[in-house]
């Protein structure tokens, strides 16, 4: 997840919204097998997974800024392209700079001073009442799930030689410390450093967009980077357990880190106010940017990463039609571009649980504490 801040209102946008999302649909490609505009030989691309998205700021995609307003400054350092094989390489190659499907998506979204939870937090982050906003959500694209396929197959093959037994194939895997083990940590860091990488160039696409539209340079619009944090990722983390400090691997799936003031991962950005937290709901009802907490020590720093879905993609497919969605969506004033209309239905907002209450759940718990509620207004969906 990323989010990109500018000094634009509202009121300056709405002209000219069609013409922006029709101009970021076409440089940001979205859809199964988008091919991106990034072109890196297959050697090049083995360095852009290992240096995650300083690749990215020494090849002019991007501010220095960027970085530090990026979760481990966009780069997972044990990456090792030694450890993917071809058919990743060979999926992940073209795909620089893409959106994919599923609830992949890019939005634009308007500040609503009603949703403005915590003023002084949202001063410091640079947003203001009637701002508009930039929501990115997309990972390392077929790179990362061809990574995953080829250790299952690996893991498959070793389990017996550890003696584990599961109960579904998906669950395949290894012990930590061994070889197969620590061969999939380092090509999954490759996997992140991909999905950095392919963020950070849609951010550098974003900004030339906006500037297309809008006659002024990314500088002057002041698209700053808010935060850009992963989740579905793995790490080694020292955590409190029992009263003792102890390393351990803290996988976040369906979830995302939480880290509070004072953590020392985190740029000194941040280090009074804690780690940026971006919560996606649906296209249709927004999102969130939170905070995380002390309290969050409960659950490792971890919090969650969107709203979750009410119903499988296949029942969405078939209680919503794409087109009649598109239309309802116009009405609302939220402006949409899809690669295709049954994904789009799959994405519906009934699709997913209530945005609000799921984020004062984590605010009850106070595992992550809200700044404000983000409202769409355009989209570009794959």
């Amino acid at each position: 997840m990323r989010l990109l801040t500018t000094n634009l209102t509202f009121k300056e946008v709405q002209p000219k919204l069609k013409e922006l999302v029709d101009t970021l649909f076409k440089i940001v490609p979205a859809g199964v097998g988008a091919k991106g505009f990034v072109k890196v030989s297959k050697q090049e691309f083995k360095g852009v997974v290992e240096q995650g998205s300083k690749w990215c700021i020494e090849n002019g995609y991007g501010w220095n800024e960027d970085l530090k307003r990026t979760e481990g400054y966009g780069r997972i350092d044990w990456a090792d392209a030694s450890k993917i094989s071809d058919k990743a390489i060979s999926r992940g190659i073209n795909q620089i700079g893409t959106l994919g499907s599923g609830n992949h998506y890019l939005e634009i979204q308007r500040v609503d001073e009603k949703n403005i939870v915590d003023k002084e937090l949202a001063k410091k982050f640079g947003i203001f009442p009637e701002q508009i906003v930039i929501m990115v959500h997309c990972g390392s694209r077929g790179f990362g799930h061809q990574i995953a396929t080829d250790y299952l197959q690996t893991f498959d093959k070793v389990m017996q030689k550890y003696n584990i037994k599961i109960r579904d194939r998906e669950l395949s895997c290894a012990p930590f410390n061994t070889n197969e083990g620590q061969d999939y940590y380092k090509g999954m860091a490759c996997a992140a450093n991909m999905a950095f990488v392919n963020r950070q160039v849609i951010l550098h696409r974003i900004r030339e967009g906006f500037e297309k539209v809008f006659k002024k340079s990314p500088e002057e619009l002041e698209m700053n980077l808010v935060y850009d944090v992963a989740h579905n990722i793995a790490k080694l983390e020292e955590h409190k357990v029992d009263g003792k400090k102890k390393k351990l691997i803290v996988h976040r799936k369906g979830s995302t880190r939480a880290f509070p003031p004072e953590h020392p991962e985190l740029d000194k950005l941040y280090q009074e106010i804690g780690q940026p937290v971006i919560i996606g709901g649906s296209m249709e009802t927004g999102s969130f940017l939170l905070v995380g907490t002390q309290k969050a020590e409960d659950t490792f720093f971890t919090t969650c990463h969107g709203s979750g879905r009410t119903m499988s993609r296949t029942q969405a497919r078939h209680e919503v039609r794409g087109e009649k969605l598109l239309q309802d969506m116009n009405k609302k004033g939220i402006y949409v571009r899809s690669v295709s209309m049954s994904g789009l239905a799959e994405e519906a907002g009934v699709a997913y649980k209530d945005i609000n209450e799921v984020v004062k759940t984590v605010e009850l718990a106070g595992i992550s504490k809200p700044v404000v509620g983000l409202r769409p207004i355009g989209n570009v969906k794959g």
